[in-house]
């Protein structure tokens, strides 16, 4: 298992990604997001994507081709159409977008629809509080979590995403799925050939598994329990609902080659602090009263942490990976 730096493992991804009929722009884009979220310690969103991204694309469940476009309806609202395309050139552009509308605006606001697995979400807001705005982000994703008390998937595990600049130092960023993991934490371990652990998902028939194919067909166990949920249909309306994307139980599996384009959405909202007429400083305060508590740490901390590190001494991909990536 080679140590690679990442400039050269997302060179061999884009360069796969563009041999499987993807556009150069949009091969890009996707090899950066993949290899972000490896470097950041989110394998599950990471190079292990990679396969079933191929086999989508040659399927022509992605269109890798496809260019997202924006219709600006309102002064702060742009819509976001991703084409049937992946979402990361749809979430590039939303970003670019913002970084103009929410200064102007005070706030502003893009709804992606025709969308796709939107990946590590913490990136795309961490890079808005890059540049001074506080950022939500909002995704929704197919069906892999029931109602409190049910035992059919009618919820994605639907991310939830935001980050806010402060000055000096790195963003605080939080990023989480609404279930006790992300999905791709069990497509990770069936890849890996190892069991979860207890507590992640429920097999078809409701009962706890600790088996990775098992969970893959039965559904994820909610953070929070029913807290969880009520928080995950929030996102389905939001990210699904207002943004005429397809709901988690109309959508197909991000996961394989089978059936139409998944069509999911996101929505992201950017502030920026100055409107509100509050210094970033201001933020500063908040992130010292944590960080000042021994063992306490803010969010995000350790996934820049170990991106620092990746950036330094590179990563190690699986020799599955490069067999993958080469054929």
């Amino acid at each position: 298992m080679p140590i690679l730096a990442l400039a050269d493992v997302q060179q061999r991804v884009q360069e796969a990604f563009v041999r499987c009929g993807t556009s150069r722009t949009t091969a890009h884009s996707v090899a950066r997001a993949l290899v972000l979220a490896e470097a950041d310690g989110f394998k599950g969103h990471g190079l292990s994507r990679f396969g079933s991204y191929a086999a989508q694309v040659r399927a022509g469940k992605i269109d890798g081709t496809a260019e997202p476009t924006r219709n600006p309806v309102r002064p702060g609202l742009v819509l976001v159409d991703a084409a049937f395309g992946f979402a990361y050139p749809a979430l590039d552009l939303s970003v670019e977008t913002l970084v103009d509308l929410a200064p102007a605006q005070g706030i502003a606001c893009a709804a992606i629809h025709r969308s796709h697995h939107c990946g590590s979400a913490g990136l795309y807001a961490e890079a808005l509080a890059r540049r001074g705005l506080v950022a939500l982000l909002f995704a929704n994703t197919p069906a892999a979590m029931a109602p409190w008390g049910g035992r059919r998937a009618v919820f994605g595990t639907n991310p939830i995403a935001f980050a806010c600049p402060v000055p000096g130092r790195e963003p605080i960023v939080v990023d989480m799925a609404l279930s006790k993991v992300a999905r791709g934490n069990i497509m990770a371990a069936k890849t890996r050939g190892e069991p979860i652990p207890e507590g992640w998902a429920f097999d078809a028939n409701g009962q706890p598994t600790q088996d990775a194919d098992a969970a893959l067909a039965g559904t994820m166990a909610p953070l929070g329990d029913a807290k969880g949920v009520a928080l995950a249909l929030m996102v389905e309306l939001l990210a699904g609902g207002l943004t005429g994307a397809n709901y988690a139980q109309e959508a197909s599996s991000f996961l394989d080659a089978a059936g139409d384009p998944p069509g999911t959405g996101q929505l992201i909202i950017a502030m920026d602090p100055a409107a509100f007429g509050t210094d970033p400083a201001r933020f500063a305060v908040l992130a010292d009263a944590i960080e000042g508590q021994d063992g306490a740490r803010l969010p995000g901390a350790r996934r820049l942490a170990a991106r620092q590190a990746a950036e330094r001494d590179g990563i190690l991909v699986p020799d599955a990976i490069l067999d993958e990536l080469a054929a």
